[in-house]
């Protein structure tokens, strides 16, 4: 059973993005056209679940499932799509996850929606707080319960998107 954990924003997590983004252009090499931090942990101040999450973006998205058991060798599970059409998305850490990374082609559409949630949030930090205490909020009313803590917080997820994506 995965515990909901949020803390508050940690100064090492750009240092563990740096280090994971190193990993994985080593892997894809010329496959890799660009890593980017996204989520929670990319954005200053902000609390989050201490995961890690990458946008790796590709230029075959068929060409990622040729390296799952390169990736299983540096302690990630690969997940396939996962409930996203053209999304390779890989675990690391199991039940106490430390990383997520989200593969997608050249293109795709999920791409800008990942950087317009961070970057809005970046420019405002007013947001990024209320979100940040609503996330606190549900960690304590659901410290068992990941799909109820997903739940409390798509409204507000939905709205930010719709505000960031209207900004672009």
């Amino acid at each position: 059973m995965r515990k909901v954990i949020v803390r508050a924003y940690q100064s090492g997590w750009p240092v563990a993005f740096e280090n994971a983004e190193a990993e994985i252009r080593d892997l894809l090499e010329s496959e890799c056209l660009d890593v980017q931090h996204i989520g929670s942990t990319a954005v200053p101040g902000l609390a989050a679940k201490p995961i890690i999450d990458l946008l790796v973006i590709v230029s075959d998205i068929g060409a990622v499932d040729r390296f799952e058991e390169d990736f299983r060798k540096l302690g990630y599970e690969a997940r396939g799509e996962n409930g996203l059409p053209g999304r390779r998305y890989f675990e690391r850490g199991g039940n106490e996850r430390t990383h997520h990374i989200h593969c997608y082609e050249q293109g795709n559409p999920e791409i800008l929606r990942h950087l317009a949630f961070r970057d809005f949030l970046k420019a405002n930090p007013q947001v990024a707080a209320a979100y940040g205490e609503l996330k606190i909020k549900l960690a304590q009313q659901y410290p068992l319960d990941i799909e109820q803590y997903i739940k409390g917080k798509q409204a507000m997820v939905q709205e930010i998107e719709k505000k960031a994506m209207g900004e672009i």
